[in-house]
């Protein structure tokens, strides 16, 4: 039997509009609406992002926590719904507690957004994840997508060894850029181009920049939990709970909205 319309319903009059909308899409999904205190963790998300101007810049955007259901956490926020492939079952998703998000499997489980950047948005980009666990086992892509038809220029985040002591980033770019251990950590990860001579890379709290010159091309659809390199490829196996790409944006402004939203998750659902 269907559910009543009205218990799937946001309880409150006071909810962001876009709040509410993303919402009462959740409890579609999830067959029932969130507690309370979930509710208003993502609404003090949304109400913050446009309170600091990164709203409109976030164009493909799921929060994979605090979802009652897997179905849930691939609601979209903004844009697209991802397509699920490998695929990922419900005993990969954890709604809180410490290390909530969905878990990849390092072999065959990945998230195609069905979000491309263009080549009008070649200087006007960014890519950002919530990392709740590391992989540390191989080699491995949070996020990724080469141009179509060459493979020359890529957005990317990749760990490059087994043991994670350096990442390779690039964002519209043909040359890897490496950091060190201490920027591969559990938390916001993030990159932002607004120009085209260098871009941002956010990690552990800290922005680094990375000067290098961007790349005219179109992209393939941005992969998460991989690479889309023609294909998926360079698989993850680490736990991801959140992701964003869209237009260039303060990654500092964003990592604490996200950072603020998980831990009130965490909290609402130990």
């Amino acid at each position: 039997m269907p559910m009543n319309p009205r218990l799937l319903r946001p309880t409150s009059s006071t909810l962001d509009s876009d709040a509410a909308v993303y919402l009462n899409a959740v409890a579609q999904a999830d067959g029932q609406q969130l507690e309370p205190a979930v509710r208003k963790a993502i609404n003090d998300f949304v109400v913050g992002c446009k309170q600091d101007n990164l709203w409109s810049a976030i164009k493909a955007s799921c929060i994979l926590a605090g979802a009652r259901t897997l179905n849930g956490a691939l609601t979209p926020l903004r844009g697209s719904a991802p397509t699920n492939n490998g695929p990922f079952v419900s005993g990969d998703y954890a709604r809180g507690g410490a290390t909530p998000g969905l878990l990849g499997n390092g072999t065959s489980k990945y998230l195609n957004t069905n979000y491309a950047f263009t080549s009008t948005l070649q200087n006007n980009r960014h890519a950002a994840i919530r990392v709740s666990a590391l992989q540390l086992s191989a080699s491995h892509a949070y996020f990724g997508s080469s141009n179509a038809g060459s493979g020359s220029a890529f957005s990317q985040l990749v760990a490059a060894n087994a043991a994670e002591t350096f990442l390779i980033s690039r964002l519209a770019d043909e040359t890897g850029n490496t950091s060190a251990t201490a920027n591969n950590v559990v938390g916001f990860q993030g990159l932002s181009r607004s120009g085209s001579a260098s871009y941002i890379r956010r990690a552990n709290q800290t922005d680094q920049t990375i000067t290098q010159a961007s790349v005219s091309a179109n992209d393939n659809n941005m992969f998460l939990f991989a690479r889309n390199f023609g294909g998926p490829s360079l698989y993850t196996s680490a736990r991801l709970a959140f992701y964003s790409f869209g237009e260039s944006l303060s990654l500092s402004l964003l990592d604490a909205r996200v950072s603020a939203l998980i831990a009130a998750i965490g909290a609402a659902i130990p």
